[in-house]
């Protein structure tokens, strides 16, 4: 973990004796920064404190132009993140609604992923349920073991999967997004693979490699291209046609006299490997 005053905020006492667990890890591995959810125990639910720690893993990489991309995974080897973490509140309800500051911590969350200039690669180690795919769908990249399931369950406790309905619709086509949502039934990543909703399911011993694979194949390109290829694309995918054009026409000009494309139209010329310096 690089920066251990940061994640002191991040800590929580373990449910077991008085050892100190953090919800979210952050940790660097050469140019890619992993976030890892840790709670295990909790089928790595999603809460508050996990949010907050992965929101501020996001801002840890983005303030770092070493790091190239993020892998978000979950603790263990069951679950990715099963969704919200379901405790009941004093009203009979899992969710705390302040009525002054009504913002969700997933809206929140869910809005720096859209932001974040880093590709995000999901590494789905056990099963995606509910919050837990809808932040699968958030990611750009998805690797994840073949038998790991894949679903939005609310439905079987009376609710509906509201939060990440705009990134099931990015991600999913409409009759087999209504599907899922309205029957509670999973799927199994083999078939999300099949389906083009992933991008690569692997038996579980293979994860590790497949998704190396795929990071070796996105961290020799161009920091900079990418960097503002995404931050580009965030808000093409909000536009009408004619202005994601004027708007990319005028991207396009600006990417061009980066250090990093400079390098790449001269590298390509002297028919050689580029040096990125991510400028």
């Amino acid at each position: 973990i690089d920066n251990v005053d940061e994640l002191k905020s991040f800590r929580k006492e373990s449910a077991v004796g008085n050892t100190v667990t953090e919800p979210v890890i952050l940790e660097r591995r050469g140019a890619v920064l992993w976030i890892t959810i840790n709670r295990e125990e909790r089928r790595n639910a999603l809460n508050e404190k996990v949010a907050e720690g992965i929101h501020a893993g996001l801002e840890q990489a983005e303030a770092d132009r070493a790091i190239r991309a993020v892998v978000l995974t979950g603790a263990g080897n069951k679950a990715f993140c099963a969704g919200g973490d379901l405790q009941l509140q004093a009203d009979g309800t899992p969710f705390t609604i302040d009525a002054a500051d009504p913002r969700h911590y997933v809206a929140r969350l869910l809005r720096r992923m859209d932001s974040c200039r880093l590709p995000i690669i999901a590494r789905v180690n056990g099963h995606a349920l509910a919050g837990g795919f809808g932040l699968v769908c958030a990611c750009d990249l998805v690797v994840a073991r073949e038998d790991a399931l894949l679903g939005v369950s609310e439905v079987k406790v009376g609710i509906f999967p509201m939060m990440i309905l705009p990134y099931l619709l990015r991600i999913l086509p409409y009759r087999r997004m209504m599907e899922l949502c309205v029957t509670g039934e999973p799927i199994a990543a083999r078939d999300g693979a099949a389906e083009n909703i992933i991008n690569y399911a692997v038996p579980a011993a293979e994860l590790d490699q497949k998704l190396d694979w795929l990071l070796g194949r996105i961290t020799d390109k161009s920091p900079t291209g990418i960097r503002l290829g995404k931050q580009a694309l965030a808000k093409i995918r909000e536009m009408t046609t004619d202005s994601a054009l004027e708007y990319a026409q005028f991207m396009l000009a600006n990417m061009a006299r980066t250090k990093d494309a400079r390098e790449g139209f001269t590298a390509f010329n002297e028919k050689r490997s580029p040096n990125w310096t991510a400028e």
